[in-house]
């Protein structure tokens, strides 16, 4: 669900037949047999097209992304696109409902891609199209001071409403890949597949953690909006992940100038 050019032609469900789309669909061996059944669950989901377009390689096609449980291509249904997330034949899950649980549950407090629909072994989403958060954050040149911060204080929101339901992200301490901003500059927290409504919650302490204190992009958005005091920080953290009350959260805004963002 990253920028891309969507003007590639669309390959009709009758195409993908051929071997170098079947790998993609079959990932990560070529299967047949497999692919013919998984033709027929997509025509089942509406699907009418793919388009393997994005910045990341699966057998020489490119796709929008690639992970350990699954393949993201866009689809299109009803001339419309949207993103489809196929499952790996390698992956340990045995289908895609669990992830779609935990997306739907994310898109109550509007957090996530709307979620459309979900099989054994495809995951239809929202498509978002835009920029990875660090690349975004780097590349901006004029006024980025206010513009950094009101996307700033948008992830952080959308965490702490994941954090009230008790739905755990899980890899936003490695955020690089789940934060895209689009062209409005509404970011968006994506990729669900090791999210958990069981285990406890730490979305705004593992962002807080990426973002201003641990890893590159902490020392690059200091840079563009000025230093904040980690130390302060750490310690608030610290005592949110014991009680996580809207006063503490809105103290880890203030320490991160988000505030009044």
């Amino acid at each position: 669900m990253l920028r891309s050019s969507l003007s590639l032609e669309a390959v009709p469900l009758e195409r993908v037949h051929e071997e170098k789309y079947g790998r993609v669909l079959c990932y990560p061996r070529y299967d047949l047999e497999e692919l013919k059944r998984r033709v027929k669950e997509l025509k089942k989901l509406g699907v009418q097209a793919l388009k393997f377009t994005g910045e990341k390689m699966t057998f020489g096609v490119p796709v929008l992304g690639k992970g350990c449980v699954g393949i993201v291509v866009v689809a299109t249904i009803d001339k419309r696109n949207v993103a489809l997330k196929i499952r790996r034949l390698d992956s340990d899950r045995t289908g895609m409902q669990r992830e779609a649980q935990m997306l739907r549950k994310a898109n109550t407090i509007d957090v996530g891609p709307n979620l459309i629909n979900a099989t054994e072994n495809f995951l239809i989403m929202e498509f978002v199209g835009g920029t990875l958060l660090p690349r975004w954050v780097e590349g901006l040149k004029k006024k980025p001071k206010s513009r950094i911060r009101h996307v700033l204080l948008s992830v952080l929101e959308q965490c702490w409403r994941l954090d009230a339901i008790g739905l755990d992200h899980g890899e936003l301490n490695r955020a690089p890949k789940h934060i895209i901003v689009d062209a409005n500059e509404k970011p968006w927290i994506v990729d669900f597949e090791t999210a958990s409504a069981d285990r406890k919650v730490s979305n705004v302490t593992s962002i807080c953690q990426y973002l201003f204190i641990s890893s590159q992009i902490a020392k690059t958005i200091q840079n563009k909006i000025g230093k904040i005091d980690r130390t302060r920080l750490i310690q608030v953290l610290r005592s949110y992940k014991q009680k996580r009350t809207r006063e503490s959260f809105e103290i880890i805004l203030k320490i991160c100038a988000l505030q009044n963002a």
